[in-house]
């Protein structure tokens, strides 16, 4: 069976590409970029290259070139310019198209061609934060459009999570040269986006701290037992779904007591629920960061 998602709606394309509706209509117009089918119903679909064309055309529209130019190009020359103007200003753009395509085609081998072309000239951390970070912030508005299905998204983040694994790892045969702390990390009950959490893990691993990844869905009591082996730990958790904004208070105050056995010890909480809350209500043992780079800033 092919899951391969073969057909986009007008909004899809626009939802891909950054380019409005109207703007690829005209294009379609006037210039005869792009030459939809029609459903029974007289609905618009494009197919799988002209999504590739329009990324393509995009990004020479974003670069300076005018759209009656580019339409003079022809399918075969568009995708050759690309290639000639990638630079630095455009790399980004350019990977992040080329993630999309490899994400709606199941594509693990132009993931991984995209991402290895990207290493030649950046380090881990400068393409997290140039180009996945931004990706998987569009993930979140291509799936509520319907844009993409929940096996896109996963099929993607699970390829970002093996690249932080593989870094994560050649980290891990050094040891910690940073000892005063140890960090633990973990997701509360019920919560398992964890991709912000393994991120975070590299980067301490990074600057030379000890690290114990406990991943998801982690009872509060079932953290205590690391109080008996260390002094000074960092608990730091990501709060996506779970607990939700209702169960915050609750969760700290249990948190608290915790905390209290070890008079050392912190939480660091970071995620969507609690980006409402701010550093003026927690004071002392419980502290939140806005973002990942804030608390890596902070260390």
């Amino acid at each position: 069976m092919n899951n391969v998602k073969t057909s986009f709606s007008i909004r899809d394309m626009e939802n891909l590409s950054g380019i409005k509706a109207h703007t690829i209509r005209i294009w379609e117009k006037r210039y005869n970029l792009f030459s939809p089918e029609r459903t029974d119903t007289n609905i618009r679909t494009y197919n799988l290259e002209s999504l590739q064309k329009l990324l393509n055309v995009t990004l020479l529209y974003n670069n300076g070139y005018k759209i009656s130019k580019i339409a003079k190009l022809g399918n075969e020359k568009i995708p050759v310019l690309v290639n000639e103007i990638i630079s630095e200003k455009s790399e980004k753009s350019h990977a992040l198209n080329s993630l999309k395509l490899s994400m709606l085609n199941f594509d693990q081998a132009l993931f991984l061609r995209t991402y290895n072309e990207l290493m030649e000239g950046k380090s881990f951390t400068q393409i997290f934060n140039e180009v996945f970070i931004p990706l998987l912030n569009e993930l979140g508005l291509l799936w509520q459009t319907n844009t993409i299905s929940p096996a896109h998204e996963h099929f993607i983040s699970n390829l970002i999570k093996q690249k932080i694994y593989i870094h994560t790892e050649q980290l891990q045969f050094e040891a910690p040269t940073n000892k005063d702390e140890v960090y633990v990390l973990f997701l509360p009950e019920n919560e398992i986006h964890e991709l912000g959490l393994l991120y975070i893990n590299y980067q301490l691993a990074l600057k030379g701290y000890k690290t114990i990844y406990l991943g998801q869905t982690m009872p509060i009591e079932s953290l205590e037992d690391l109080l008996k082996y260390y002094s000074n730990i960092r608990f730091v958790s990501y709060f996506t779904v779970s607990p939700t904004k209702d169960e915050i208070e609750n969760y700290f105050e249990r948190f608290r007591e915790v905390l209290k056995k070890s008079a050392g010890s912190k939480l660091y909480v970071l995620g969507h629920q609690i980006q409402e809350i701010g550093e003026e209500q927690l004071l002392g043992s419980i502290k939140i960061f806005k973002n990942i780079n804030q608390l890596i800033d902070s260390l």
